[in-house]
């Protein structure tokens, strides 16, 4: 049987991006030695290196490679993110931002245990970039849409019922009658899936909670903003913004990144934390169907935490990237198959 080939676009951006994706790359790289699928990387300039270049964060021809590709690996930009993300995000309606929380073992974490999604609308809200304004007065639009609120409640629902069966619907309905929008249309859906219990919390008590009781949440659903300011709140119950990876999902295109930003104060120190990176490619895998190679990577990587021995600075180690790196490949090739992970990151496209 011929392998299979993937075009990746592959945009390292800035600071300890093109770090962090050579280790990913790495790693994909042994994995397709063992496994029935090789790459094919096309490298695409963004970021604020490309703006400084081109006058624009996202070039056109960037976005034409994505177009071209079976996905796209994205690392972190700096202060051009919103100018790549959003055109991505919006031009391929990649509406679903999905970002894995979860305990990998660490001795110094603060919850053991926890395994739970943030699933986001990805394409709206705030992050519409709707604002106008002058000297005086900024404003910004939020748009809530029904077809984009049922899609990803539709989406959430789908990962819950292969995982713990529970969403938590968060939102601040009691104030704004755009979330009040978003929740009816979430309950709405839940009709169709009686298997799976729906719950709500408004956003203040769910920020609370992640802290009391993270162990509870399985699948939360909510709105652009909330997303991504709970996503980062729940990474740092795990021990690092390192360890968390996300997927941008859409009916035909996806995009992969690690939820940390370029941090460009340790740029070109070889100390950045690959793991997420790493992660987001296991997710990748999984959109393209290659399941058991996603479960080796993560199991791999949950046992070098475990281990404790090689770990970044953010860990409180004091191993830098490359050995990172290689510890997770020895782990790969001792051959994580007969582990098996119960929780899913990703539902069949819908």
């Amino acid at each position: 049987m011929s392998k299979r080939k993937f075009k990746i676009a592959v945009m390292p951006c800035d600071g300890i991006g093109p770090e962090v994706m050579d280790a990913c790359i790495s790693v994909l790289d042994y994995l397709a030695t063992q496994e029935n699928f090789s790459f094919e990387y096309i490298f695409c300039e963004a970021g604020d290196t490309a703006k400084k270049k081109y006058g624009e964060a996202l070039p056109k021809e960037t976005f034409e490679l994505c177009q071209k590709s079976d996905a796209i690996l994205k690392g972190p930009a700096w202060e051009s993110a919103a100018e790549v993300l959003m055109p991505i995000r919006q031009g391929f309606e990649l509406f679903a931002n999905v970002r894995p929380v979860k305990s990998y073992g660490w001795a110094e974490e603060i919850f053991p245990g926890i395994d739970l999604i943030i699933v986001r609308e990805n394409t709206e809200d705030l992050y519409k970039g709707i604002e106008w304004g002058d000297e005086t007065r900024m404003n910004s639009l939020r748009v809530i849409t029904k077809k984009a609120s049922k899609r990803i409640a539709n989406f959430a629902f789908e990962l819950a019922k292969r995982r713990k069966k529970l969403v938590t619907c968060v939102h601040k309905g009691n104030v704004l009658k755009s979330c009040k929008f978003f929740r009816d249309i979430v309950f709405a859906s839940s009709a169709n899936y009686p298997d799976v219990k729906t719950e709500e919390l408004l956003v203040d008590a769910c920020a609370f909670n992640l802290i009391k009781n993270p162990r509870h949440f399985d699948v939360i659903v909510t709105t652009n903003i909330f997303g991504d300011i709970l996503s980062d709140e729940a990474g740092g119950l795990v021990g690092s913004l390192g360890l968390l990876p996300s997927a941008n999902v859409g009916e035909e295109k996806a995009m992969f990144e690690p939820v940390h930003g370029s941090a460009p104060d340790i740029a070109g120190k070889g100390i950045a934390n690959p793991l997420a990176m790493i992660l987001a490619s296991a997710m990748m895998l999984d959109w393209l169907g290659e399941h058991e190679s996603s479960v080796r990577i993560r199991v791999a990587i949950e046992q070098v935490v475990k281990k404790g021995a090689t770990l970044t600075p953010d860990l409180n180690g004091i191993a830098n990237t490359v050995e990172v790196t290689n510890e997770v490949i020895k782990h790969l090739s001792k051959d994580s198959r007969p582990f098996v992970l119960t929780s899913t990151w990703l539902p069949p496209v819908l």
